[in-house]
């Protein structure tokens, strides 16, 4: 038994007429005569006697029809309720430079779609700030890329990046092939982020696994800077996809070598406070936030990326 049946019906015994019913619903009269006798056959009883003066409810109809108004004037309450009790309050993000200029404007645009009473408050940084915002409860939600399994947060992995060799095209003299080994890399003078950020993180250990000397780039925490300098061909840089996401004409401006014989990725993990300490508008921006990078991903908009197997985000 579905509610639009009961509206259906309700309103057909309103106006004892089965037409002048299915016009003001905007059925055709066959339509609805259709689901009515669903409803009919569902109860196994017949709700309306019809005549050439139009349709009258039998006993069982007028029964039927009393308990049909009072469960729709309820069905109307809680809609009332719903839209009254709508999420609302302030929900701050955290998310890392290349991600954001992947997922910031999808995920602005989700909220504010789902949740219009919710304010959301977006903090781009690198994610080393992200970690010391979050573990001081100065962010609720943040997009992380080195997690700590000793802090009260909870974690689940959104995405893996796959990490290119990036160079400027035209500004230095040195033409990145297609791939390049882990092996490589020591031929390309590098710009990177510091040490406490995720993706230095990532490459320092993977070094570390391949028994490589550590790298000794210019460190630049800023990734616009970072990316001004690539684009200068003062260097190469190691970075994903995303991070040439907010340059329109990226093809002509940069090349890009994939790093092979390795599994160099980055895992963006999804992470909060704990779900105890999240209110019900912060829960709801998480559920949308995965959604948005899931959506990016499975699109084929966010170069490099894949949902990791398995992976399944807290509602």
């Amino acid at each position: 038994m579905e509610l639009r049946q009961l509206r259906y019906f309700v309103r057909v015994v309103e106006l004892g007429s089965m037409s002048r019913a299915a016009v003001e619903l905007g059925l055709v009269q066959s339509a609805l005569s259709q689901q009515i006798g669903r409803l009919e056959g569902e109860l196994a009883t017949r709700l309306l006697q019809r005549s050439s003066k139009g349709v009258l409810p039998t006993e069982a109809g007028l029964a039927f029809f009393r308990q049909a108004q009072l469960a729709l004037r309820h069905a109307d309450e809680a809609a009332r309720a719903a839209k009254q009790s709508r999420l609302s309050g302030s929900v701050s993000v955290g998310l890392a430079p290349s991600t954001a200029s992947m997922l910031g404007l999808p995920l602005i645009l989700a909220v504010r779609e789902r949740y219009p009473d919710v304010r959301l408050h977006v903090v781009e940084s690198l994610s080393g700030h992200l970690a010391a915002m979050l573990n001081a409860r100065q962010l609720d939600l943040a997009v992380l890329f080195d997690t700590d399994p000793g802090r009260r947060w909870s974690v689940t992995p959104l995405l893996e990046e796959k990490l290119f060799l990036i160079g400027a095209r035209g500004a230095t003299p040195k033409k990145l092939p297609a791939r390049v080994k882990l092996s490589q890399l020591k031929d390309y003078p590098l710009i990177m982020p510091s040490g406490p950020h995720g993706l230095r993180s990532t490459m320092d250990t993977a070094l570390s696994g391949s028994r490589m000397p550590p790298l000794a780039p210019v460190e630049i925490d800023s990734l616009a800077l970072l990316m001004d300098a690539v684009r200068a061909g003062l260097g190469f840089t190691i970075q994903p996809g995303a991070a040439l996401a907010r340059f329109p004409d990226a093809d002509g401006l940069f090349q890009m070598a994939e790093i092979a014989g390795t599994r160099l990725h980055r895992l963006n993990s999804l992470c909060s406070l704990s779900d105890d300490e999240l209110s019900p508008a912060a829960l709801g921006v998480r559920v949308a936030l995965a959604d948005c990078a899931r959506s990016l991903v499975r699109e084929g908009r966010w170069t490099g990326a894949r949902l990791p197997s398995g992976s399944v985000i807290p509602p």
